[in-house]
């Protein structure tokens, strides 16, 4: 296990980050003509947060990705994301929202989780909620129980294979509402689409992993 790796980044989270211009590679057109470059969130904005998990396997470091179940209350339905969620008022910490629903979601335990840093924070309209991202890393292997109501899969994509230019691809895409977004930028993992904040934030972490 390369855990020099691991100390790099640790220390390179406590620098001044790529930020929006990192994570605005990623993200859509309709996105900069609606918010431009530096969105302020509306006051009653919610407090989200998601891990970007890491683990060692035989062929390197990767992240941890789900695909939500269908469902037609949930404005995220049947997209790709980071474990994550809302804020909750016994949380404390907002670290703590993350590895709360990163059990609850893959069952993966608060104390196998080191928090490493976090990135910079994404405003998402759509769900009006302010989302900080987290990175960890998982001590040891463990085995997953995916909250099967939630999450139809669990993604294990190699941060190598998300670093190569031909992982990022752009598609058009056709909302539950009806809107249509052309030249939308994504990352194709094993053929799934991951685009919007999950596509920004992932961005902004390859070029922090990266830039040693």
């Amino acid at each position: 296990m390369d855990y020099s790796r691991i100390e790099l980044l640790k220390t390179r989270l406590t620098r001044p980050l790529p930020g929006r211009e990192a994570q605005y590679r990623m993200a859509s057109i309709r996105r900069l003509e609606e918010l431009g470059f530096n969105p302020v969130p509306p006051d009653d904005a919610r407090i989200a947060c998601v891990l970007n998990l890491l683990s060692w396997q035989e062929d390197g470091w990767h992240t941890l990705l789900i695909q939500r179940t269908q469902n037609p209350h949930d404005r995220h339905s049947g997209q790709v994301s980071f474990p994550g969620g809302r804020y909750e008022e016994n949380d404390g910490e907002l670290e703590n929202v993350a590895l709360r629903e990163t059990f609850e979601e893959v069952g993966i335990p608060p104390d196998q989780i080191e928090i490493l840093g976090r990135l910079t924070e994404l405003y998402i309209p759509v769900s009006n909620h302010v989302v900080h991202p987290f990175v960890g890393l998982l001590k040891n292997p463990v085995d997953l129980k995916p909250q099967w109501s939630e999450v139809e899969s669990v993604l294990h994509p190699p941060i190598e294979s998300l670093r190569k230019p031909e992982s990022r691809k752009t598609t058009t895409l056709t909302l539950s509402n009806g809107i249509t977004l052309k030249d939308v930028p994504y990352f194709d993992v094993d053929g799934k689409i991951v685009w919007g904040a999950t596509a920004m934030i992932l961005s902004e972490f390859l070029e922090v992993w990266s830039s040693y």
